[in-house]
């Protein structure tokens, strides 16, 4: 069964915007018709993705997914990344169309095209561990004890912001735990902040972010723990960077 092939037939309202995203991420169009039915096809490498109209979806409201098991997911991410720069003025990591973001080691993203179709690739060698309600699973994000509030709550956001592709519920999440009294190590809390900011940025909340970064800074670090939190740091810079 090594010669089965299964490609996937998306819907789209706008073909022509459809395939320009497509085009962007560096897809052929191998194949492209309007009668007697809307409907075109497009390959990057191994990866088939076909496109069918509809034109009462809304895109709003889409909830079509599909996987694409790839040999590496960092530089795939990094040539979509810049192609969506040239094509959009910048890398869109919020509404549609949107591309999730990407941290070192990280094994996977979500592309949202124009039509609200998420297209989750997966490194092939993935583990398992971290996977939703996966016991154990540690990201980037999430350096801290995974039985105390913020850890719990860092993991949560990572979910959020990684499967579900849902900036605003992660931001909520890291909102309600950073209220909380409950005492919590410097560096997990500076953790939490750091996190929260990428969100922020994410979102558009500039005033939030800048709070964030004060806070950041006014934290009891020591010079070891500051150079532990500058990757999470880094990563927001290169967001804010993406942005412009």
């Amino acid at each position: 069964m090594s010669d089965v092939l299964m490609i996937p037939v998306l819907p789209c309202v706008s073909m022509a915007e459809t395939l320009a995203f497509y085009r962007a991420l560096g897809f052929e169009v191998t194949h492209e018709q309007t009668k007697p039915n809307v409907y075109a096809a497009t390959r990057r490498g191994d990866i088939h993705l076909h496109f069918m109209g509809m034109k009462k979806l809304d895109p709003r409201q889409a909830y079509t997914t599909c996987l694409a098991l790839v040999p590496e997911v960092e530089r795939l991410h990094e040539a979509f990344a810049e192609g969506l720069r040239r094509a959009y003025g910048k890398v869109p990591v919020a509404g549609l169309p949107r591309i999730s973001r990407m941290k070192k080691g990280q094994s996977r993203f979500t592309v949202v095209d124009v039509a609200g179709n998420s297209v989750i690739f997966i490194r092939k060698d993935a583990p398992d561990d971290y996977d939703e309600g996966a016991a154990g699973s540690r990201s980037d994000a999430d350096p801290g004890p995974h039985d105390s509030h913020l850890g719990k709550a860092l993991r949560a956001a990572a979910r959020l912001r990684d499967f579900k592709n849902d900036d605003a519920a992660a931001a909520k999440v890291l909102d309600v735990a950073l209220a909380r009294e409950t005492p919590a190590a410097p560096l997990e809390r500076a953790h939490a902040l750091a996190a929260r900011l990428e969100l922020a940025v994410a979102l558009g909340e500039a005033e939030r972010a800048s709070a964030l970064r004060a806070a950041i800074d006014e934290a009891p670090l020591s010079g070891e723990e500051r150079a532990q939190l500058q990757p999470a740091l880094d990563a927001v810079d290169a967001l804010e960077r993406s942005q412009r």
